[in-house]
């Protein structure tokens, strides 16, 4: 992060894209870090300051045949909107749980990026870590961070494993960040959390999109079905 509120607050200019009260929210100075420069009342620390790993293993009998399952192949890269996932009626191994609005990230080989939002409740591969912020206001700082290069890279470096390298929640947990006052926090998540009901709704709608054309496309194509002005046209032919 370079600070640009701040920085624009020092050279006299009004912070770009924000309005009076959230440019209000940022000081006009600097202060010294052992992450270098950052602004006064900030503090320093790590994402497991405010972020933990939900850890809710389930076993596949207590399981409910219809609840969804995401795995990493329904995980895509550098993409938080999960729009993808099967239903948990073949699982034969213990998973875990998650809530909707909870984070998961691909802890397998973590540099191919896999890191979302969940947009239902349900279940998920051992191999996704289901993180969440120990307070509302922080979830769109431990979202930003989660699904960021930096971090990314840092888990990467750190993962264990030669063929199947994986990283885990000591490492992510461990990642050292500048901390903004919770009010800033607060005023982040509640800006991005409309943008991410908005994903969800188009991810809904794309579903439900999906199943009506794999339902209906190959009626048509049969005949079964028809449409009723190509039904029209035959009797007048």
């Amino acid at each position: 992060m370079d600070f640009d509120p701040v920085r624009a607050k020092l050279d006299g200019r009004k912070p770009d894209g924000l309005d009076k009260p959230t440019a209000a929210l940022f000081p006009t100075a600097f202060q010294d870090s052992p992450l270098g420069p950052i602004p006064q009342g900030w503090t320093t620390g790590c994402l497991a300051d405010i972020g933990t790993n939900s850890r809710r293993g389930v076993q596949p009998g207590e399981i409910a045949p219809n609840t969804p399952y995401i795995a990493l192949e329904h995980m895509p890269r550098r993409c938080i909107a999960l729009g993808d996932w099967d239903e948990s009626a073949d699982v034969a191994s213990g998973k875990s749980a998650f809530t909707k609005g909870e984070i998961l990230f691909g802890k397998l080989r973590p540099y191919f990026h896999k890191v979302g939002v969940a947009p239902i409740d349900g279940v998920c591969s051992t191999d996704i870590l289901v993180l969440a912020p120990k307070d509302h206001e922080w979830f769109g700082f431990l979202l930003g961070h989660a699904s960021s290069d930096e971090l990314i890279q840092f888990t990467d470096l750190a993962s264990t494993g030669t063929k199947m390298p994986r990283t885990n929640w000591g490492d992510i947990g461990s990642f050292k960040v500048a901390l903004p006052p919770k009010s800033v926090a607060g005023t982040f998540t509640r800006i991005i959390e409309p943008m991410l009901e908005r994903i969800n709704g188009n991810l809904y709608q794309s579903r439900t999109l999906a199943i009506l054309r794999d339902t209906l496309l190959p009626k048509l194509l049969s005949g079964e079905l028809r449409l009723p002005e190509a039904a029209k046209e035959r009797e007048t032919i």
